[in-house]
């Protein structure tokens, strides 16, 4: 079974000149076939997200005229924005909508369903969607429309502007890409307004973006991030996000959007695996946005250096939104305009730079959670997810049914590279059952094609084990495919055990059921509206793999060491060896000391490795 929405990574799709006309051309072939007597250019089918995507493919089209030339395009543009001035702007209020601050403002807004009270919920991001695509085809209307469709199409913008800021609450579905959105909508119609209208709307764009986006970001892993409905990040909708940051710095030149999307793009480029999977979010769990992710992964992979383009998105998305019979739909068509218009290349090589929550190297990779437990392990082609054994979700060493990985106390992390390794020692204290404070060191190795690691603490009593984390995808070039097989070697006895209760609350990783439908399955509220990692947390058991201790060790200790790869013809047979230094450890592949856990003057780990 493979995943629908983790394709090919996204650098991969051709971005010249030639291949973004082709693209235009496309569209342009499609919505002049589609185009209805009333200069319609919806898609037959669209039903729900449907009050800007007529607007957005008139903004293709006005792409399209600038760059390749088609005698039919001014006519068709012209066209189509009547039908959206005269059928798709809404002044009356949408019975039911629960976020007016004003009643009967006569303020237009797009709808996100055209019945009357259907699904009003979904009309704040609609019309932010209707402001970015009314704004790009402002940007390139010379030659296109007339002065009085032109200034009509301003007092629209001008008016969608003003009721999502003013007569509805800013960012009702607390979701930080559309708020984002909605800010970079201002800026630009700023430049389409008399002074000093532009002024003040620029200056409340960025006002709002300080005092109720940036404000409230939230902390994860290190990193402050523009909340996402709920949550610190979501893999669908954080590099939207980030495209969105993108722009705003693109049209604005302040300095803050540079900085926070510096900042997002180091996290994504952490958290992502070296092969580009990657999943967690309070949405969608397991999707990926595929061209409105282009933007934000290409500009600031450059900007600090690093491959962000390796992210697999959902590439039947690759250009713009789809329907499923293939039919171009104009949602998101602002986001293909702004790519087009980046001259911002692809940087393809990793960063040089050590990161705390990242280990990477090669075709292998540990992403770490703020705790500093792994979050997503990949080795070998296949991609470890943290197993749960009594509602404990992790990797960590399991004693009397209790995991320790969740620290009481600082965590301390040492990174180290050789001219054929890299690695990272993570020191943390925890606290199990017993009340008593231990402090496990693991070690993580890699030649970038394995993984080795070796987690050592005092001893533990009874028969404890390594939860080595669950197999669950695997890498086949072009996809990722679901799978409950592993290529593991461990120094103890390995078992891979799956749940032998079936039920929701039960994760067993040979069945169809994705991580993400799984997730959705336990949450609280709605597919769309729950918070899958909140309902993942619910879970009881998974498949998991399970290492036994090593038999052969100082004394004191309990020492559990696995290989993570493809098979090998090399034995695994690691050795234990402690003295006044610390403790060595020799595998086939090189020779480490891990020092004591107190560290060095300052209390932070000390590491020497050689191959």
């Amino acid at each position: 079974m493979r995943l629908l929405h983790q394709r090919g990574p996204l650098h991969d799709l051709p971005d010249s000149p030639e291949a973004y006309d082709a693209v235009l051309a496309e569209v342009v072939g499609q919505a002049l076939r589609r185009m209805t007597p009333e200069g319609n250019l919806e898609h037959p089918d669209c039903v729900d997200d449907i009050g800007d995507t007529s607007l957005g493919i008139t903004s293709l089209l006005a792409l399209a005229g600038q760059r390749i030339g088609d005698p039919r395009l001014p006519e068709a543009v012209r066209r189509s924005l009547a039908f959206h001035l005269r059928d798709r702007v809404y002044r009356d209020d949408n019975p039911g909508y629960p976020n007016l601050r004003v009643r009967n403002s006569r303020l237009p807004y797009a709808r996100y369903v055209l019945e009357a009270g259907a699904h009003p919920i979904g009309d704040w991001p609609s019309t932010a969607w209707a402001l970015l695509q009314a704004v790009n085809v402002l940007d390139m209307a010379d030659g296109l429309i007339e002065d009085d469709q032109r200034a009509q199409l301003v007092e629209v913008a001008h008016g969608y502007w003003r009721w999502l800021t003013e007569a509805t609450f800013f960012n009702p579905q607390e979701a930080g890409n559309q708020a984002i959105g909605c800010v970079v909508g201002g800026l630009m119609l700023a430049h389409h307004l008399p002074q000093p209208e532009g002024k003040s709307v620029r200056a409340r764009a960025l006002e709002l973006y300080c005092d109720e986006i940036r404000a409230h970001r939230v902390r994860d892993r290190g990193a402050l991030l523009p909340p996402e409905h709920g949550g610190a990040y979501d893999n669908n909708y954080g590099p939207i996000s980030l495209s969105f940051l993108a722009q705003a710095h693109r049209v604005s030149g302040e300095e803050i959007f540079a900085e926070d999307g510096d900042a997002l793009a180091r996290y994504i480029d952490a958290r992502l695996t070296g092969g580009g999977f990657d999943n967690g979010g309070p949405r969608y769990s397991e999707q990926h946005s595929g061209f409105e992710s282009v933007l934000g992964l290409r500009y600031f992979g450059a900007r600090i250096g690093s491959d962000l383009g390796r992210y697999r998105g959902d590439t039947r998305w690759g250009r713009h939104a789809v329907k499923p019979d293939g039919g171009v739909d104009g949602h998101f068509a602002w986001m293909l305009v702004w790519q087009i218009q980046d001259p911002t290349g692809w940087h393809r090589v990793p960063s040089a730079k050590a990161a705390r929550h990242q280990l990477r190297a090669g075709t292998t990779s540990v992403a770490f959670d703020s705790h500093m437990t792994p979050s997503l392990i990949e080795a070998g082609g296949t991609y470890y997810l943290p197993a749960a054994v009594n509602r404990q979700h992790g990797f960590g060493p399991v004693t009397d049914g209790f995991l320790l990985c969740r620290p009481m106390g600082e965590v301390r992390v040492r990174d180290l590279r050789t001219e054929t390794l890299a690695a990272k020692l993570v020191t943390k204290p925890v606290v199990g059952r017993d009340h008593v404070l231990r402090h496990i060191q693991s070690l993580y190795v890699t030649d970038g094609t394995t993984l080795w690691v070796t987690v050592a603490l005092e001893r533990l009593d009874g028969t404890p084990y390594l939860l080595a984390g669950m197999p669950y995808a695997a890498d086949d070039g072009d996809r990722v495919r679901r799978t409950a097989d592993a290529e593991v070697a461990c120094a103890g006895a390995l078992r891979l055990t799956h749940p032998e209760e079936q039920g929701v609350d039960y994760f067993d990783a040979r069945s169809e059921t994705t991580q993400e439908q799984a997730a959705f399955a336990l949450a609280a509220d709605p597919r769309g509206y729950g918070n899958p990692d909140e309902g993942w947390r619910r879970l009881v058991a998974s498949t998991a793999l399970e290492a036994g201790p090593v038999a052969d060790v100082p004394e004191g200790l309990s020492v559990f060491a696995v290989r993570y790869g493809e098979a090998s013809d090399d034995p695994f047979t690691p050795t234990f060896e402690r003295d006044g230094a610390g403790l060595t450890v020799r595998t086939e592949a090189f020779t480490a000391l891990i020092g004591d856990v107190t560290g060095d003057a300052h209390g932070n780990p000390e590491l020497t490795l050689r191959g």
